[in-house]
C-alpha cells in the first residue's frame, strides 16, 4: 500500500503535508522526520476529524523517531481555509511544527 498523504513545497523551505483520514501515521511521521533532517520547515494541513487524528499521532511518532538526534518537535495549531471545487470555501486545521 502507498503513502496515503500529499505533499507541496511551499514557499522557500517550507513543506505542507496533507493528512486524510486514510493516512497511514507512521508514513506520515517519516515524511516529517526526513523533511526535519533536511532543515525544512513542516505544516500539517488536515479537513476533518479523522485527518486531524492520523496527524496527531503523526507528530507523536515522528518524535520518537527523531529524540535519538536530541531534537524535539513541538506543535503549534492553527486554522486556514481552503478553496475546494466541491465544497467551495472549507476550514483546514493547520499544524505546525516546532523544531527544538
Amino acid at each position: 500500500m502507498g503513502v496515503q498523504f500529499d505533499a507541496d513545497e511551499g514557499a522557500g523551505n517550507e513543506v505542507i503535508l496533507r493528512v486524510k483520514s486514510s493516512s497511514s501515521a507512521a508514513s506520515v511521521a517519516s515524511a516529517i522526520s526526513h523533511a526535519v533532517y533536511d532543515g525544512k520547515r513542516v505544516t500539517l494541513r488536515a479537513i476533518g476529524a479523522g485527518a486531524v487524528n492520523q496527524g496527531v499521532k503523526a507528530i507523536a511518532i515522528a518524535n520518537s523517531f527523531v529524540a535519538p538526534r536530541g531534537i524535539v518537535l513541538d506543535t503549534r495549531p492553527g486554522f486556514t481555509t481552503v478553496n475546494t471545487p466541491d465544497a467551495g470555501e472549507i476550514s483546514a486545521i493547520l499544524l505546525r511544527i516546532l523544531v527544538h
